[in-house]
C-alpha cells in the first residue's frame, strides 16, 4: 500500500492529517478569529478529540501536526493549507491573513513523514483547500471566491495538467460577506463517486450542469439547517463511500443522507464546528484514501 495518494473525496480514509485543539485554540481571541459566542476552548478540545476517535475507528491512520501553543487557533482545519494528489502534495496559500504560517506546518509535517512536495502555490495566488473538489481522479473544481484567487488556480493548473489532471475554476456567491467565507466545499459534500449532498441555491450554475452532466446524484441538505448553521450542516467526512461523520443537530439533513443509502456518525460539535465555522471535512487533511 502506498503511503499517500488523494485524488477522490470518499474513497476509504486511509491516512489523514490532524492537529490536536488543545494548545492551537486554547488562548485563541474569539475577536480575532470570527468566531461566535459559543466557542469555549476546553469543550472545543474535547469535541475535537471524539472526532479523531471516530476517525481512527473507521480504520484510518491519524498523522498529528506538531502540537504547541503557536497561537494559530485556525491550524486544527488542516484541510486548508495543503492538498494531496498522487504524485505528492501541494502546499496551498491561505486568504485569511491570519492563516499565513499555516501551510509552513504542513510542509514541515509532510517532510518529517517522507512525504513528496510537489509544488507550491505562491502569493498573490490564493487557494483554499475547502475551495477544492475531486470530481474524479484527472478533474479538480476549485472555487474562485474570498480565499482561492484566479491566480491562485492557475498555478495549481499549471501544476497538474502535465499529470492529466483538469483544473476547473468557478465562481462563488459572496454569501455573507468577506468575513464568513464562503468555501466550494460550503455548498458541497460528496458522499461517494456517484452521490453528494449540496445545497444547491448557492452552487454555481456551471458546476451544477458539470455535476449533473456527469450522472452524479445530489442529495438536497435541509434550507433551514443550512441557514441556522451557516453551512455547517452540510460539512460531513465520507470515511468510505456512504459512511459520513456529520455535526449533531440537524436531523433533516441527516435524514436525507440516510434515504439516499448513506450510514451517518455524528458528534457534538457546538463550541468547535459551529463555533468556528468548520466542521469534519475541514478538520481533517486526507493523505491517502484508496
Amino acid at each position: 500500500m502506498s503511503a499517500f495518494g488523494s485524488q477522490s473525496m470518499a474513497a476509504p480514509l486511509r491516512r489523514v492529517l490532524m492537529r490536536s485543539a488543545a494548545n492551537a485554540m486554547r488562548d485563541a481571541d474569539r475577536a480575532a478569529w470570527h468566531y461566535g459566542p459559543g466557542f469555549n476552548p476546553a469543550k472545543a478540545a474535547s469535541q475535537h478529540a471524539a472526532l479523531a476517535d471516530l476517525v481512527a475507528a473507521s480504520g484510518a491512520e491519524i498523522e498529528w501536526i506538531e502540537d504547541k501553543a503557536d497561537g494559530l487557533s485556525d491550524s486544527v482545519f488542516t484541510h486548508d493549507p495543503s492538498l494531496m494528489t498522487d504524485r505528492g502534495a501541494l502546499i496551498l496559500s491561505m486568504g485569511k491573513p491570519l492563516r499565513a504560517r499555516e501551510p509552513s506546518l504542513h510542509e514541515e509535517t509532510y517532510r518529517r513523514l517522507g512525504i513528496p512536495i510537489l509544488g507550491r502555490v505562491e502569493a498573490p495566488g490564493q487557494v483554499e483547500g475547502g475551495d477544492c473538489v475531486w470530481l474524479d481522479a484527472r478533474t479538480l473544481v476549485i472555487g474562485r471566491g474570498v480565499r482561492s484567487n484566479q491566480e491562485g488556480i492557475q498555478q495549481v493548473s499549471n501544476l497538474l495538467t502535465p499529470l492529466g489532471v483538469s483544473v476547473y475554476g468557478f465562481d462563488l456567491p459572496l454569501w455573507q460577506g468577506e468575513e464568513a467565507c464562503l468555501h466550494l466545499m460550503s455548498v458541497i459534500s460528496p458522499l461517494a463517486d456517484d452521490l453528494a449532498l449540496v445545497y444547491s441555491p448557492l452552487l454555481p450554475a456551471p458546476f451544477y450542469q458539470m455535476l449533473k452532466a456527469r450522472g452524479i446524484r445530489l442529495v438536497e441538505g435541509d434550507a433551514e439547517e443550512f441557514a441556522a448553521s451557516n453551512g455547517l450542516s452540510l460539512n460531513v467526512l465520507p470515511t468510505s463511500p456512504l459512511k459520513v461523520v456529520a455535526v449533531a443537530g440537524f436531523p433533516k439533513t441527516k435524514a436525507a443522507m440516510e434515504a439516499a443509502g448513506c450510514t451517518v456518525e455524528i458528534f457534538e460539535a457546538d463550541a468547535l464546528c459551529i463555533a468556528c465555522e468548520g466542521g469534519p471535512t475541514c478538520l481533517t487533511r486526507p493523505i491517502l484514501r484508496q
